[in-house]
């Protein structure tokens, strides 16, 4: 018997199989899948999106084939929406068939999928943690009880500028705002700051998170050919097991120092999320363990930057000082509302939000241009028929927010950078106004929204209403550049530097 035939055979039908079922799907009657370039045998259309700019090379796709795609990345069927009427069909009309999420291969570390309210189907596990969430950390009442850490992180940073500042020197608006909201966020958590750049335990900390974002941020070949995840071809799996474990025994640590601060002084007063959670968990062990509680105070860290917290607001920021500086009659307008409502040179508070308009214009609007995740990342666990189209069982589905959020059908001038056109305008940002969606929508809408805008608001009104503002080796303001990093978030290409000066 030919051996070398028999295995020559079943690799050339492997490697056809996904070209044969999509003309198959295409030419079906019933069962039609939405419209895409023809896929080429093993790596499907891999190479239509191959570059550094998957968001640009998919929004070109939609203009040829329209507004919901689909394309074979490797083995897997993917479908990319890129409008928002679509988007709002399978976002909200039919949420829950489209609730469930894709897991990267990375994320399988330390079996955090199981644990994670981003990964967990819906179900009844995954309500129960979005609930503690929600209840515990991300509520009006809980974000008003944290506001004063917040505060003193962010007074922290201004008093970081100043001394630049004072100096001469430049600030690295996304560095520095990253480091604040790590800060920010693990007082939160933990009533502590993990990230002390003075503390060598904090250097690690911060090391070891961004360790692992960057290998979370990899195009991994085991997400796209699944025969390949037991090898783990780029080791990209097992380095984040790795750098996970490092985290974990990290976090272990802090609730260890928790609950013997308990054993000492039971009522200690201090009201962060680890200590609710200690509570919940005292009170009802089977709501939520300690390893519950390890994997999610883990994930709030790793989760919030990917999503919602400090890379979030790290790079959201930056983009905004960096178009606010390229529009001086943008950033005039915002200075004079600031310098009425809250003061010339003073820090702006929480509670001022509501009384700068302009000022949440100019976050929408950079969230519109600029948003922090170029794709909310869904998963089909069954066959689905949406906007007649069909949609198989597995399927990956894309929404292109950074697509939408251009789109010439729906806003007028699309590339310019306007405030202004949210000036009366009711689009919100949570979710139900599909234009602008950069936070998700339906069910598995962002939890951490709430505390992503104020935090952002505060930290762009703070830096515009302290200092005036050049780029480092004044570089002329309308020679900044807008170029795009795409990753787990859409970063700018280069750094802003920026030197603050001193008031007159």
């Amino acid at each position: 018997m030919d051996y070398v035939a028999i295995v020559g055979g079943l690799v050339l039908a492997w490697t056809l199989f996904p070209y044969v079922r999509w003309l198959a799907t295409c030419n079906g009657r019933t069962k039609k899948l939405p419209p895409g370039p023809i896929p080429l045998p093993l790596i499907g259309n891999l190479h239509n999106i191959l570059g550094v700019q998957p968001h640009k090379s998919l929004a070109r796709l939609a203009k040829k084939y329209g507004p919901m795609i689909s394309l074979r990345m490797g083995q897997i069927t993917t479908v990319v929406i890129s409008s928002s009427a679509v988007a709002k069909q399978v976002l909200q009309k039919q949420d829950l068939a489209f609730s469930s999420r894709t897991i990267p291969d990375a994320v399988h570390a330390l079996n955090h999928h199981q644990f994670s309210v981003v990964f967990l189907p819906v179900g009844s596990r995954w309500r129960s943690l979005r609930k503690i969430l929600n209840s515990n950390m991300f509520s009006r009442n809980k974000l008003d009880t944290s506001q004063h850490l917040r505060s003193q992180k962010i007074q922290d940073f201004i008093a970081y500028c100043g001394k630049c500042s004072q100096n001469g020197q430049a600030v690295n608006i996304g560095q520095a705002a990253f480091e604040t909201s790590m800060k920010l966020l693990s007082s939160t958590i933990f009533s502590k700051d993990v990230v002390d750049p003075y503390a060598n335990s904090g250097n690690e900390f911060k090391d070891v998170v961004w360790k692992i974002m960057e290998e979370a941020g990899k195009p991994n070949l085991a997400d796209y050919f699944p025969l390949l995840k037991r090898i783990d071809p780029q080791g990209i799996r097992r380095r984040a097991v790795k750098l996970s474990g490092k985290l974990f025994q990290q976090i272990q640590g802090l609730i260890d120092e928790r609950l013997e601060q308990r054993r000492k002084s039971p009522n200690c007063g201090t009201t962060d999320f680890l200590e609710v959670m200690l509570n919940t968990s005292q009170e009802d062990p089977q709501a939520i363990d300690r390893i519950h509680i390890e994997h999610l105070c883990q994930l709030l860290i790793l989760q919030d930057l990917f999503t919602a917290g400090t890379d979030t607001t790290s790079n959201t920021l930056e983009w905004a000082m960096v178009e606010v500086m390229r529009k001086p009659c943008i950033m005039k307008k915002a200075k004079s509302e600031l310098a009425e409502v809250i003061g010339k040179g003073k820090i702006i508070e929480e509670a001022d939000i509501s009384r700068l308009p302009y000022l949440e214009c100019i976050v929408k609007e950079t969230l519109r241009m600029h948003p922090p995740v170029p794709f909310l990342l869904r998963k089909v666990d069954q066959d689905v028929e949406a906007c007649g189209y069909f949609v198989p069982k597995d399927s990956q589905v894309l929404v292109n927010v950074w697509s939408i959020g251009r789109d010439p059908a729906i806003w007028e001038d699309p590339l310019a950078f306007k405030p202004e056109r949210f000036w009366g305008s009711k689009i919100d940002l949570r979710g139900q106004d599909f234009e602008v969606i950069p936070f998700g929508a339906g069910r598995r809408i962002c939890p951490g929204l709430p505390l992503a805008t104020r935090t952002l608001i505060v930290m762009l009104g703070s830096l515009l209403n302290s200092f005036d503002w050049k780029a480092e080796g004044n570089i002329a303001l309308e020679d900044l550049d807008v170029e795009e990093k795409f990753g787990i978030t859409l970063a700018r290409s280069r750094p802003l530097r920026a030197v603050p000066i001193p008031l007159n």
